[in-house]
């Protein structure tokens, strides 16, 4: 027991709706709009100290539950199991340091209100993964207000002073290996001078237009660019991940080749491939990665990793994917929910993970640990990020020192839904010369800086 241990005494959740500029394609859903879900969270130590914190992610219903259930009803399930979310929180009586309550209540009260949450549905079930997205919100408002409690960067606080259990309260390390997680905590495996700026990565989307015949002249008419040499000049953009089908091999090449000639002749430097778990078998990607080699050289060898080719649900899904990660990099996503995950990735074969503060931060964190301790590398990917969400996102990646920045991609689908908090943290919101500039985050938790943002909200949602 530390002093400085905090309980939630209170939590309360704003919908804010956010209308996308251009399409985004998710695997086999087009994406027009999302909801962001906004949380504050009120905490109190042992010594009757309170203070508040915030967090917040888009309830990416495409993203987090593919299925043939029509999106406004999975958006209304996301939403209303959210509100649940928050009097379980204040119910759940945990104490500790935010990572201690997070995993407890990821562990205990999270998978419990999921359960009940189905059956009161009668429906076709929310995946786990849309529960963890869901509580994200809560972790990250949990985490910034321990921070804000105690005047510290909550990157300062993952350690023995704060912390009542190393990481072997929360780790297994991989049988057979010399990892020891004992006497270890995050800040470990963290980059000790976390950089400021980062090189930033665009998201081309299977409906973006590339070059001018791809307009059909429904595009929106705004300062902002429309094909993708624009976007890479204006940007100084340097790194392309590029949304590909998975169900249509031909397509997806083609797609690459296109996406990947249009970057170099822009100076781009590095291409990744996102499946988004729509391929079955690794023939599919390792034909297409066989034929860059063989025909597109330079495009292969600036193809930096593949993504999440194969289904999510890694547990009903083992397959042995050595044959890809032999070829290029083989980067767990929409699997890696927890650690224990990407541990049986690895079996599997896959080669390393990519983050997302939308499955809690707690949560990045030990996928993050285990992963460093296993010799597996890291990537921060986007949930397209608005307002305060892309801020714990990009504060994750400059710690966790992945292999090549950080994606970040509101900017290109709703640009102006950030307009609030761009006016104070200008490098952040724009991507300048390839990188994203975030020296303006400042002060205690996540640095926010929320008072002089004083973004206008909506009524909070009432259970």
């Amino acid at each position: 027991m530390k002093s400085t241990d905090i309980r939630i005494t209170q939590a309360q959740v704003y919908f804010l709706p956010v209308t996308m500029r251009v399409p985004l394609k998710f695997g086999p859903e087009t994406v027009t709009s999302t909801v962001c879900l906004r949380t504050q969270v009120t905490v109190e130590d042992r010594n009757g100290r309170s203070a508040t914190g915030w967090g917040e992610t888009p309830l990416s219903v495409s993203w987090v539950w593919p299925s043939t259930l029509a999106v406004a009803e999975r958006a209304r399930r996301m939403e209303a199991f959210s509100i649940q979310l928050a009097s379980r929180l204040v119910q759940s009586g945990l104490v500790g340091h935010p990572m201690e309550i997070g995993q407890d209540f990821i562990h205990g009260p999270l998978a419990e209100t999921l359960a009940a949450a189905n059956v009161a549905a009668g429906g076709p079930e929310m995946p786990y993964l849309g529960s963890l997205v869901a509580f994200s919100a809560f972790d990250i408002a949990v985490h910034d207000a321990y921070g804000n409690l105690l005047g510290r960067d909550i990157y300062e606080t993952y350690n023995a002073e704060f912390m009542n259990r190393d990481l072997s309260a929360f780790l297994e390390p991989e049988a057979g290996s010399n990892v020891s997680f004992a006497g270890r905590y995050p800040a470990d495996y963290l980059v000790k001078q976390a950089p400021k700026v980062l090189p930033v990565w665009h998201l081309v989307g299977g409906v973006d237009a590339l070059e001018t015949a791809d307009l059909t002249g429904s595009e929106p008419k705004d300062e902002h660019p429309l094909l993708l040499a624009d976007w890479i000049q204006r940007d100084g953009l340097k790194c392309l991940k590029v949304k590909l089908r998975g169900t249509d091999a031909a397509w997806d090449y083609e797609r690459m080749v296109r996406v990947g000639r249009i970057g170099l002749e822009n100076g781009v430097k590095w291409l990744s491939a996102d499946f988004n778990c729509t391929v079955k078998d690794p023939a599919y990607v390792n034909d297409i990665t066989d034929r860059l080699l063989a025909d597109e050289p330079e495009l292969y060898a600036r193809t930096l990793y593949v993504e999440q080719p194969f289904p999510y649900d890694l547990e009903a899904h083992q397959i042995d994917v050595r044959s890809v990660s032999a070829r290029k990099p083989l980067f767990l996503d929409e699997s890696a929910h927890d650690w224990e995950f990407v541990r049986l990735g690895r079996r599997l074969g896959w080669s390393g993970v990519a983050l997302k503060t939308c499955k809690t931060q707690t949560g990045a964190l030990l996928s993050l640990c285990w992963a460093k301790a296993h010799g597996m590398p890291l990537m921060v990917q986007d949930l397209t990020n608005p307002m305060l969400a892309i801020i714990p996102h990009v504060r994750l990646a400059a710690h966790a020192g992945t292999i090549q920045g950080v994606e970040c991609n509101a900017m290109q689908f709703y640009p102006d839904a950030s307009v609030v908090e761009e006016k104070i943290h200008p490098g952040l919101y724009r991507r300048r010369g390839g990188v994203v500039d975030f020296s303006t985050l400042s002060g205690s938790g996540f640095g926010y800086r929320v008072e002089e943002i004083g973004r206008e909200l909506p009524a909070p949602a009432v259970a």
